[in-house]
């Protein structure tokens, strides 16, 4: 006598947003006689099945469960992270809050100017230029250093810095800042790419420090206590929301900038910038001195060109600690 194996499936809505469907196999439960038999009628199964419109009919075998059953399978969300409201799609077009509507108080709108003047304040808020953001993981460093201090980059770490900062040279670019951490490893990668990119400005931030963001999921025994991720976390998506966004609409020309800094933050900020569920950074992995590019149009779309590229490396100079 044989059983089918029952598959369950939940998904959840991008960035937690809305659930999209959740569906269980039914197996026929046997029988007397080794035959067989249907799930009955009236019986749970079946009233789940009814729940469901005839349009989203499921593939034989399979039953839809109704979206607050599958609701239940979905981790909560921080209170600093905020979900699209509504079902209705899986984009926020106003995900950094620079959406023109949304940067216009129509409170103050004067009743006898009427829409065009509307028209007009609506165009001057639209942002103009394409973000180009290139987030760099340090390089290798002292693993053995008690203090941020001692923990600098090792001889590897450099050469990986000097790559990266020859790599980034190469490809033309006007740069228009470098932003960093002000971690030591991260201080040092910025100061040896900078040197293949004389002239651009450097700035140090504490925001873009090493921390734990958002507790992952699937969790991580030997990861953080709730407490870490409580007080890093409210301060990495800081970073997150001063940082990514797309272009002020003062900017008439594409810019093109750089961060330096860690992988969990480029991890989770990489999540957030394209709505995928935050709690998946951990799925992720960055080789040091990698090279990832982030790009933000006008009209707030989102793109990833790459996702920690090291191919400009020697395979014998490609780390990830």
């Amino acid at each position: 006598m044989s059983f089918r194996r029952a598959l369950a499936l939940a998904a959840c809505g991008l960035a937690g947003g809305s659930v999209l469907f959740s569906a269980v196999a039914v197996g026929k439960q046997p029988a007397r006689g080794g035959d067989a038999a249907e799930p009955r009628p009236g019986g749970s199964a079946a009233a789940a099945a009814a729940a469901v419109p005839a349009a989203s009919a499921a593939p034989p075998g399979l039953l839809l469960l109704p979206p607050a059953a599958a609701a239940a399978s979905c981790p909560p969300a921080p209170g600093w992270i905020e979900r699209p409201a509504g079902t209705g799609g899986y984009w926020d077009s106003n995900w950094d809050r620079r959406e023109p509507l949304a940067l216009i108080n129509l409170k103050k709108k004067n009743e006898e100017t009427g829409e065009e003047e509307l028209a007009s304040r609506l165009d001057h808020c639209k942002a103009k230029a394409t973000r180009h953001i290139f987030l760099i993981r340090h390089s290798q460093y002292n693993l053995d250093g008690r203090a941020d201090k001692d923990r600098t980059l090792t001889p590897l770490g450099r050469e990986q810095a000097e790559l990266t900062g020859h790599r980034l040279a190469s490809l033309g670019l006007k740069f228009d800042q470098i932003i960093h951490s002000s971690m030591t490893r991260a201080t040092e990668t910025t100061e040896i790419i900078s040197k293949h990119l004389p002239g651009v400005k450097k700035i140090s931030t504490d925001l873009l420090r090493e921390g734990a963001p958002i507790e992952p999921d699937p969790p991580v025994s030997h990861w953080k206590p709730e407490a870490v991720y409580y007080e890093d976390g409210a301060r990495i998506e800081a970073a997150f929301r001063n940082f990514i966004h797309r272009a002020d609409a003062k900017q008439e020309e594409d810019s093109y900038e750089i961060f330096v800094c860690h992988a969990n933050v480029i991890r989770y900020i990489v999540c957030r910038a394209l709505q995928f569920p935050p709690e998946g950074w951990l799925r992720m992995s960055l080789n040091n001195g990698s090279i990832t590019h982030l790009v933000i149009r006008p009209n707030g779309r989102v793109a990833l060109r790459t996702l920690g590229d090291t191919g400009f490396m020697p395979p014998d100079k490609i780390t990830r600690t």
